[in-house]
């Protein structure tokens, strides 16, 4: 695997394009772990978002009854195009956060660092059955954290309200070409049952955690204009405010649950609307 990736490169003089986050993953162990964790069949249908060169599609292809890979570089798309014939894979040229997804049950990616967040709130607002990403390790420390942890975050609380996420290994710089500047990390995603999915309005888990160290009441003022509420709004509504619940529990603290009885409060007073 490994000598056939070089001779690509070598081949196609490719030069990665840093500002795509090119650092392709060249480690055969780590990539024949990832086919293992997704627990593939031939039942399955996998969208790889990021196929670089093909060294974690061609496994994929081998396992799965279909493989959808969203790749936005033209000159990737052409590559893979001429150096493989896979029956069973189907390349879809594309941002993957402007394109519609396919179909799919399950996700295998190297993820693009810069692309991370907002392919996850993308995955998490699909059906699907299991993922297995690499991220950025600090993402991944974010996105696995537990209310009041020091990584606690917008993104810790969006993955908690509809999945369960599990970081199995970390990864070193050396595991990829170009080699990245920050260590990686392999993340397991399942959602949770429908019963125990939380709906949040996006708005508000954004305003609460402009300022994730301030207690609720207090964020909730400082970012009113998020919520759509002028300062007058905020006078007015300031007995509300502080009738608020978890008013003084600080915002990274909170979890889906406690958001959720925040927004139906403000919802019950008008200050919100309907989830997102």
């Amino acid at each position: 695997m490994r000598e056939r990736f070089f001779s690509i490169i070598y081949k196609y003089n490719l030069r990665p394009n840093r500002d795509l986050g090119q650092n392709f993953l060249i480690v055969p162990d780590i990539i024949e772990r990832n086919i293992e964790r997704a627990e593939l069949s031939e039942k399955d249908t996998v969208l790889e978002v990021g196929p670089g060169l093909g060294v974690l599609t061609e496994p994929l292809s081998k396992k799965a009854g279909k493989v959808y890979a969203i790749e936005k570089d033209h000159r990737i798309v052409e590559i893979l195009r001429a150096e493989y014939d896979w029956p069973n894979v189907e390349i879809i040229e594309g941002d993957a956060l402007k394109v519609e997804w396919p179909e799919f049950n399950k996700m295998v990616s190297n993820l693009p660092y810069q692309i991370s967040s907002p392919v996850t709130f993308k995955l998490l607002r699909h059906e699907f059955e299991r993922a297995v990403l690499i991220f950025q390790l600090e993402f991944a420390e974010r996105m696995v954290a537990e209310p009041g942890d020091k990584n606690y975050s917008r993104l810790s609380l969006m993955v908690r309200a509809k999945a369960r996420a599990e970081l199995v290994e970390r990864i070193g710089k050396g595991a990829f070409w170009p080699r990245p500047k920050v260590d990686s990390a392999v993340v397991v995603l399942e959602p949770k049952p429908p019963k125990e999915k939380v709906d949040l309005n996006e708005n508000l888990v954004k305003a609460l955690f402009q300022h994730r160290r301030s207690t609720v009441s207090a964020a909730l003022k400082k970012s009113a204009h998020m919520l759509g509420l002028s300062k007058e709004d905020i006078r007015r509504l300031k007995p509300v405010l502080m009738k608020i619940p978890h008013s003084e529990k600080r915002v990274f603290h909170l979890s889906p649950e406690d958001v959720l009885e925040i927004e139906e409060f403000l919802k019950k007073e008008g200050v919100v609307g309907p989830s997102q």
